[in-house]
């Protein structure tokens, strides 16, 4: 034994020596082979210096081509990272639950357990019944969905009430602006969230707007309010370094989005062509592809160890989400509508090779499905609108059955809102129209739910209802009736498990659980194809003969009071039938009962179930003044209002507008309308100022204005608009100029139309928003009133806050036509409305007409009295009418619906006319404010003709 501290003879040490020299040299090689990994010296280089943060590049080099995907532990997780801590568990009981799985197929009848942010089970949970710390919830074997998903919208940036200091839908500094981000422009205190959740909907991808070729970053968040009340804390799945910071370069990056624009838009806020916006892409992508060739360059010599004089890694804040586009990181979102725009952003794909998530609005891509097929990679998918359409050229040749037509071509099909365009509560409605015009009832409804997730790259955690999965996050919906049925309702909406309403006033409609059986349109499809998007929409007319309409379930007339049943049919052998001759019903009968009538010249119809109904009369729009709203040239377009400045001498002194001179027929929105019931219109001069002119009422389906009953009265109305506008006259002054004007003195023709209104003569129309300034009409028309000792005719049209002076316009003897009617706060000045169920009991059409007011309905477009882009919707009346119905709780019937669109319009309009003289619509396989009924015919006694569709 050596003494310690003393050296041990050499014999025994070189034996402990050697190991420890050993080891020493595996660790230095070790150590060597860690640091200098990627270091291959040369035989020119002597020394290396590796920089401190060559660890952190390599690790940033390795992740330059990691491709999105979900983020996965491998042992799973007990709660959603969207969980908020108090949240009770719920237990939803004995529900039809649509999961999105199996195409869209997969119905399962049980329960759903959601606990902790997820999906806890799914199936026959009896075993949990009645458990102390489970909320229970019966849905009476109502459906169950997942949370709608829209892909495009504008909530929060583009705000509700619109005020200009918090919009932040898009920057104007520059074609190509990829730096941007809709998230930093979020407003919070929006009012679209709690309305838009009323639908239905939980999750929309807000886009900035598409004033650009290239507009910036979009993001997806959830709807509902966070107890950190912050834009960050809505995102669904935030993409890694949204601040630069906190990147894990081995976990897998999240899906990004980049909204692009294509056509019109960029041409004309930037004053250039089709030509110039291509070009910018091209510049963007180029130098976008210059960096990541520089940054894959570098790389390649850090893995090789070449580290001197490399430098810093080549980044460019600006530019970093166009490259990684081109990695296949960033879903390239593009608002485009025609085929010249599809062909050229397709090529774009194939020249720098990237990826197209959608096309969005797209509204000939129906036309065009192979050359979306070219795109790089994988064809787009195809956002977009059911019937929003013609408002400018590029939207023209859209087709009500573009969606029918895309699917069956083998293209994804998503239904999106464009919020506030069409307004996302009604996202689910575009849904339902795609499917009354043929799309598949799995794929619609998966085309605003499954589709949705899966384009925003989030199928992970939206979309599907499934146990087991750690991402999927719990948002469902319990729906009132089957969600593709007309006025389909939440009851409750679940988002990150949480209940959305505190109390619901909507509950499950037994008669509704089904998918409506819907008309068959191939032959309107292949022709919409076959005539390049612009099928003849004329009808055929029947002069001669009689048409005898068998199996007719319903039928439905006018008198001077509104709409009554004829008939109503209670049992197949009940078979009605109504025989017509020269446009006018001779006998509505049994078969029986017409015996004596029939003849052999008769043309049968057999409308299967169908009905027969008055004829729909349009209000509120542009319609017969205008073709292309944005085209100028295709319109009668707006009249000079003396309120903004002289009117040229050659009017004359007290000029005043018919809309009747401009009118224009042929137009396709009147068409459309025509073959959907609505056959007569009454529209005003277009307008944007205090004096809009003298309304006419006229014939839709007309060729032109001299062909027999194509105009039907020459004035019907005196229009005023009364509204806080953002330039011109305040609105004490415009009162105080209507006062002028109703108690004169009285100047020209406009004078003595003004002075007809104060002797009840004829109505005065009133474009009016605010419930204060309609209490200062209201004064003012009792002003009027004991002045001339008569009674005024007064109409209210839009009233978005009618509801709060209920009671006083009853009084008045005051009528109100609703547009929209269903409600929104697009403007600061009508945003006190009332939001129907399931948020209120009441709708502002129910208060109304409760409290007995007379009230006509216009349509739902895409403003409150957007009259200049409102035409499209004319053709979707029958709808609107149907929804004032089923929204009301029993309050309005069908026969009050059909009242509100036909009768009381015309009155509050001031259009008389017999009841029998007005036209009828016959529908095939359902009633006319239906999902079920085809308008197969028209019949007009007034003309003496039958038009056949």
């Amino acid at each position: 034994m050596h003494t310690l501290g003393a050296p041990p003879p050499f014999g025994r040490s070189s034996k402990r020596v050697w190991p420890t020299i050993l080891a020493a040299l595996v660790l230095t090689a070790l150590y060597l082979s860690t640091e200098l990994a990627f270091l291959q010296l040369d035989s020119h280089q002597s020394h290396v210096n590796v920089p401190p943060h060559a660890p952190e590049t390599l690790a940033k080099c390795r992740s330059l081509n990691l491709k999105p995907a979900p983020y996965l532990t491998s042992s799973g997780r007990s709660h959603s990272d969207r969980y908020e801590p108090g949240t009770e568990p719920v237990l939803i009981r004995n529900a039809s639950i649509w999961t999105g799985l199996q195409n869209g197929l997969d119905v399962v009848h049980g329960d759903i357990l959601l606990e902790q942010g997820l999906i806890k089970a799914v199936g026959n949970l009896d075993a949990l019944v009645n458990k102390g710390d489970v909320v229970e919830v019966d849905a009476k074997g109502a459906w169950v969905t997942p949370g709608i998903v829209d892909v495009h919208s504008h909530i929060a940036v583009w705000p509700s009430p619109t005020l200009k200091g918090a919009i932040d839908l898009g920057s104007l500094k520059g074609l190509t602006l990829p730096w941007l981000r809709s998230l930093d422009g979020l407003n919070t205190h929006d009012d679209s969230y709690a309305h838009s959740i009323a639908g239905g909907v939980t999750t929309s991808l807000i886009l900035p707007g598409g004033a650009g070729a290239i507009t910036g970053q979009a993001f997806a968040i959830k709807l509902r309010s966070t107890s950190e009340r912050s834009p960050t804390s809505m995102l669904v799945d935030p993409p890694y370094g949204i601040n630069g910071t906190q990147v894990d370069y081995d976990t897998p990056p999240r899906w990004r989005h980049m909204k692009h624009a294509c056509g019109e838009n960029p041409s004309r806020v930037y004053s250039g062509t089709r030509m110039d916006t291509v070009w910018s892409y091209r510049q963007a992508y180029e130098h976008a592809r210059q960096i990541k060739d520089k940054q894959d360059e570098y790389c390649s010599k850090a893995a090789a160890g070449e580290w001197n004089g490399l430098g810093d890694f080549p980044d460019d804040l600006q530019w970093e989400a166009m490259v990684d586009i081109l990695r296949g990181k960033v879903k390239v979102q593009t608002h485009c509508y025609e085929a010249v725009d599809f062909d050229a952003f397709v090529r774009l794909s194939n020249e720098f090779q990237f990826l197209v998530a959608a096309f969005h609005h797209s509204h000939e891509a129906y036309l065009v499905p192979d050359v979306l097929k070219r795109a790089y990679e994988h064809p787009p998918a195809v956002a977009i609108f059911a019937a929003f359409s013609r408002f400018k050229r590029e939207a023209y040749r859209h087709s009500e059955f573009a969606p029918r037509i895309l699917n069956d071509d083998g293209l994804k099909v998503v239904m999106k809102s464009d919020h506030p365009n069409i307004q996302s509560r009604w996202l689910l409605h575009e849904a339902q129209q795609a499917h009354y015009y043929g799309l598949a009832e799995n794929v619609a409804l998966a085309s605003v739910i499954t589709n949705a997730a899966e384009v925003l790259g989030l199928a992970h955690r939206l979309g599907y209802i499934k146990e087991g999965e750690q991402n999927v996050v719990i948002d469902v919906v319990i729906w009132d009736s089957h969600p593709l049925a007309l006025g389909a309702t939440p009851v409750q909406v679940f988002i990150d498990g949480i209940s959305q309403f505190e109390t619901s006033f909507s509950s499950k409609k037994d008669d509704s659980q089904a998918a409506p059986a819907t008309p068959n349109f191939d032959e309107e499809a292949r022709a919409a194809v076959e005539y390049d998007g612009l099928p003849p929409l004329e009808a055929t007319q029947v002069t001669s003969g009689g048409i005898l309409f068998r199996n007719v379930s319903s039928m439905w007339r006018r008198d001077d009071s509104g709409v009554y049943p004829v008939f109503q049919a209670h049992s197949v052998e009940d078979e009605g039938i109504v025989l017509v001759e020269n446009g006018e019903i001779i006998c509505a009968n049994s078969m029986g009962g017409c015996n004596s009538y029939l003849g052999e010249r008769l043309h049968v119809i057999n409308l299967e179930g169908g009905s027969i109904a008055p004829a729909l009369v349009s209000a509120g729009t542009a319609i017969g003044l205008q073709e292309i709203a944005l085209e100028s040239s295709t319109s009668d377009g707006p009249v000079l209002d003396p309120l903004d400045g002289p009117i040229p001498s050659v009017l004359g002194e007290g000029s005043i507008i018919r809309a009747v001179d401009g009118l224009m027929f042929g137009t396709r929105d009147a068409l459309l309308a025509y073959r959907s019931g609505v056959s007569t219109a009454i529209t005003s001069p277009i307008s944007f100022g205090l004096l809009g002119g003298l309304s006419t009422h006229f014939f839709l389906g007309a060729k032109h204005q001299l062909e027999e009953g194509a105009v039907l009265k020459d004035v019907t109305a005196v229009h005023v608009s009364i509204l806080h506008r953002s330039r011109g006259p305040s609105v004490s002054t415009q009162i105080a100029a209507l006062r002028r004007l109703l108690l004169g003195p009285y100047i020209g023709e406009r004078g003595a139309w003004f002075k007809a209104v104060t002797k009840g003569e004829l109505p005065l129309v009133i474009n009016v928003k605010n419930a204060d300034i309609i209490a200062t009409l209201l004064n003012l028309q009792t002003e009027v009133e004991a002045t001339s000792g008569t009674p005024m005719k007064m109409t209210l049209l839009g009233a978005a806050e009618a509801h709060l002076v209920a009671a006083e316009i009853a009084a008045a003897n005051v009528g109100v036509i609703v547009t929209p009617p269903r409600s929104f706060p697009f403007t600061w000045e009508g945003r006190r409305i009332l939001h129907g169920p399931p948020v209120t009991e009441q709708s502002l059409i129910t208060t109304l007409f409760a409290n007995g007011v007379t009230v006509g309905i216009g349509h739902q477009s895409v403003g409150e009295v957007e009259m200049e882009t409102a035409g499209w919707a004319a053709r979707n009346l029958r709808w609107d009418a149907a929804w004032a119905s089923i929204d009301s709780h029993g309050l309005i019937s069908t026969a009050d619906a059909l009242t509100m669109a036909t009768t009381n319009v015309e009155k509050l309009l001031g259009v008389t006319r017999k009841a029998l003289d007005c036209d009828m619509v016959a529908t095939k396989g359902g009633e006319l404010l239906s999902f079920e009924g085809k308008v197969v015919a028209i019949t007009s006694p007034r003309r003496g003709v039958v038009d056949l569709f």
